[in-house]
């Protein structure tokens, strides 16, 4: 009740007045929305853990594609509270519920697999980065548990190519107890109301977000995702390679406990397998 609360008092007061950052320079606005959105991530029970490889010198982000793995529409909070940028995701999340707070995180809406719709939001992109600006995208175009994960498309590698900026790759996973937790995933059948439950549930649920260093814009756009897909995935460590629950309370999508399966190498799971959403 109390978390609760806390996320109805904030959607009430930080996120409106960001409204109010436009007359602000850039440099407190991208404070102000770094602060919110890690409020709004402690309002819900996620604690914030940033590991930044970046050289001290070099973490005042100007224009740069922000590459990150998906899990849930709370990797948008946790990337912001590295980095605030504009975010390319599917209009489907932009139409939920938590539609508007995306949108005040500067959120461009998408329809995956629309090849017709691809040119413009790249046009998009583009005109963002040569503004200095950094866009976010989360290459595997769909979210996944968290366990397991999937190729990273390399279409908006393009735009890093074609104007000339860095990519900086960032990993999310959220823990508990030092072990990968699924309960922040947002996959399968899930609604917005199943996944914020289970959220809402946890006791010591953690976010991890490892920032790795600005990586050249060299070669071609297959090449640079499958580079940026291995530094953000490297082979899962052997504790996280037991039995792991899908979820406290068992959400819709989640059949209970099951074995977890290893990413390193193989390719993802068939398409009937819970692990991977369907959205």
């Amino acid at each position: 009740m109390l978390r609760l609360l806390a996320v109805a008092v904030l959607l009430c007061t930080l996120v409106p007045a960001g409204t109010l950052t436009l007359a602000v320079p850039r440099r407190a606005r991208v404070r102000y929305w770094r602060f919110t959105a890690r409020c709004s991530l402690v309002a819900v029970g996620l604690r914030v853990d940033v590991v930044d490889h970046r050289p001290r010198g070099a973490r005042h982000l100007r224009g740069a594609l922000v590459v990150a793995n998906h899990i849930s529409f709370f990797d948008v909070l946790a990337v912001a509270a590295v980095t605030p940028a504009r975010f390319v995701a599917k209009r489907e999340v932009v139409s939920m519920a938590v539609g508007p707070v995306l949108r005040c995180f500067g959120v461009l809406p998408h329809v995956r697999g629309d090849l017709r719709g691809l040119p413009p939001i790249l046009e998009r992109v583009r005109t963002i980065l040569d503004r200095g600006r950094p866009v976010v995208v989360f290459p595997e175009g769909t979210t996944w548990c968290g366990v397991a994960g999937g190729r990273f498309r390399p279409a908006f590698f393009q735009a890093a190519l074609d104007t000339g900026v860095p990519v900086l790759p960032i990993r999310i996973s959220y823990r508990e107890g030092g072990r990968t937790a699924t309960e922040a995933g947002f996959v399968g059948d899930d609604e917005l109301g199943d996944t914020l439950r289970r959220v809402l549930r946890a006791r010591s649920l953690r976010v991890r977000v490892v920032v790795h260093p600005l990586q050249l814009p060299v070669g071609d756009r297959k090449r640079l995702a499958a580079h940026c897909e291995r530094l953000i995935r490297p082979a899962p460590a052997v504790t996280d390679l037991g039995t792991l629950s899908l979820g406290r309370g068992a959400g819709r999508g989640y059949p209970g406990p099951r074995s977890c399966p290893s990413i390193s190498t193989t390719p993802p799971p068939p398409r009937s397998s819970p692990l991977p959403s369907r959205r």
